[in-house]
């Protein structure tokens, strides 16, 4: 089942939409990074527990940052698939991806058998618990 005019879209829309915030937070995010250094996060006379917890703050701000590009590229991703006709449609198998799926992840490359394939297929090893 194709995607109709209409679900393609809602589903344009809620891509543009997305891209236009993470625009936004990636560019407050590099702002950010510009002006928060490790040593101004730490204070003017830190002790170990102060730069731990600079460090901790930068790295999960670097963390955010690279996430939100990461999904950046993969809305730019979707729109250039919207523009050449090949949206919604599985890059692995060929077959449609269904329009619940688009809806819930509108950037979705896979279809759901596909992406829980690749899932078990790249996941990495197991953590130890007790």
């Amino acid at each position: 089942m194709s995607l109709t005019a209409g679900q393609l879209d809602e589903l344009k829309r809620a891509l543009d939409a997305r891209h236009a915030a993470l625009e936004a937070e990636i560019r407050e995010d590099a702002q950010r990074a510009r002006e928060d250094t490790v040593p101004d996060l730490a204070g003017p006379a830190p002790d170990a527990g102060d730069a731990s917890v600079a460090d901790l703050i930068a790295g999960l701000d670097s963390s955010e940052f690279e996430r939100d590009i990461t999904e950046f590229r993969e809305i730019e991703a979707a729109l250039d698939r919207i523009a050449k006709g090949g949206y919604g449609i599985c890059t692995d198998c060929g077959s449609d991806i269904a329009f619940e799926r688009l809806r819930a992840q509108p950037a979705a490359r896979r279809c759901i058998s596909c992406q829980s394939a690749h899932e078990r297929a790249f996941a990495g090893p197991g953590t130890p618990s007790l």
